[in-house]
């Protein structure tokens, strides 16, 4: 192993540790050699990179063959990891880029198809591992940045442009001239960052793009806001992670979206609202349902990670407070917490086409009691997986979350079950 690789290797051991000081990103730009290699650059590679692009420099870290729990930073699975019947194991509320591998072959009213992997979410290109482009779509849907350049990098700045200044106030000191340059003391992410003093900066959430940023070829209007809990990749059986999702003015996630995908929630194309207010109604229908046929939750306990929404506030010290993996925090929406698009998807992958969060090609998630799989008396319902595939892709939880005939989850806001 060269020195880079063991620079690189002691920076990410340091991630368990997120939040903290020594955490390899950290809100800002991190060890130079940690991704770059002045002298042995990866063969083929571009910006002396120590992968063949981006993503691989990327997944060099973050998808760890033999990685067989869900732990910390890591977003996708290894090929190695998966066969037959066996799902991607990493929870992070993103998804695990492993899914994309994961096609399934069903016979549904005698006609038989095959949901192809790459409808499962993002398809980011990285030659090492590898993750190729879209084959079905050239370009974003809705929008006009091209299949064949998405990256990691085109949603996170690897360099921690964006950053958020002690004022509150958010800047970008890489792609704004004379932006102000407080220096970033650490992750803007977490339950557990540091509020920066009079001349500091914390890191954006993940190191999004925003603020005017050009470098992809589109143009970030805006930031997006949330809060994670410091410990965010796990499964969902007994505890589920909430992120702290926020809308401030045109810092909204269908804002920030949309940079990419303009066109999807436009007038006269797909019409389903983003970044509106909720209204009394589908909050109180929020806070009341608890699954098909039982309204009696209530808005202290009505959470749930498979259908988040955005709190109506910027405000990081609220947000922190409300970031969370031991469900100590669940309370559901008020009428002017925003639906978004990470309501219903996930931002990188999921056992589901298009990124949802739950199966929305069938009539029932949950048939008889029972999860739907090729193994067992709802494979009507299994879509070619089996029951323990279709259980990874709700993060583990147990059936009886459910009810026993549950319908989409669409109903959490609509209540027509």
């Amino acid at each position: 192993m060269n020195a880079t690789k063991i620079l690189a290797a002691a920076a990410i051991f340091s991630l368990a540790t997120a939040g903290s000081p020594q955490a390899f990103h950290s809100g800002g730009v991190a060890e130079c050699t940690g991704c770059h290699s002045m002298h042995s650059p990866k063969a083929g590679g571009s910006y002396l990179l120590i992968g063949t692009d981006p993503s691989s420099t990327c997944l060099s870290c973050h998808m760890v063959p033999g990685n067989l729990t869900p732990s910390s930073y890591h977003i996708a699975t290894a090929d190695a990891d998966m066969g037959a019947g066996k799902s991607p194991i990493q929870r992070t509320p993103g998804g695990d880029f492993g899914w994309l591998r994961k096609s399934y072959t069903m016979t549904i009213r005698s006609v038989t198809s095959t949901e192809y992997g790459q409808t499962h979410g993002h398809n980011i290109v990285a030659a090492d591992t590898p993750f190729v482009a879209d084959p079905d779509n050239v370009t974003a849907p809705g929008g006009t940045f091209a299949s064949a350049n998405l990256g990691c990098e085109s949603c996170h700045d690897p360099h921690g442009g964006v950053r958020r200044l002690s004022t509150g106030v958010y800047a970008n000191v890489i792609h704004t001239p004379g932006a102000n340059n407080a220096p970033v003391i650490g992750s803007g992410s977490y339950n557990n960052s540091a509020a920066p003093a009079a001349g500091q900066a914390v890191g954006a959430y993940r190191l999004l793009r925003g603020l005017g940023d050009s470098s992809q070829g589109v143009v970030f209007s805006g930031v997006a806001i949330a809060i994670a809990p410091s410990t965010y990749n796990q499964s969902e059986a007994t505890n589920q992670v909430r992120v702290a999702y926020g809308a401030s003015g045109i810092n909204t996630w269908g804002n920030w979206c949309a940079t990419c995908h303009p066109g999807m929630h436009s007038s006269g194309n797909y019409v389903h609202p983003i970044d509106q207010s909720l209204s009394d109604a589908v909050a109180n229908n929020y806070n009341a349902y608890v699954k098909s046929g039982d309204l009696t939750g209530s808005a202290s306990t009505s959470f749930t990670s498979l259908v988040p929404f955005a709190e109506n506030t910027g405000d990081i010290p609220t947000l922190q407070a409300h970031a969370t993996n031991t469900n100590s925090y669940r309370n559901g929406p008020g009428s002017s917490d925003k639906v978004m698009c990470l309501s219903c998807h996930r931002a990188h992958a999921s056992g589901w086409p298009e990124a949802l969060r739950w199966n929305m090609e069938g009539e029932f998630m949950i048939y008889q009691g029972l999860y739907p799989g090729t193994d067992n008396a709802a494979s009507s319902y299994a879509r070619g997986r089996l029951a323990v595939e279709t259980q990874a892709a709700y993060y583990d939880r147990p059936v009886t979350a459910f009810a026993t005939y549950q319908r989409v989850l669409c109903n959490k806001c609509h209540a027509k079950d």
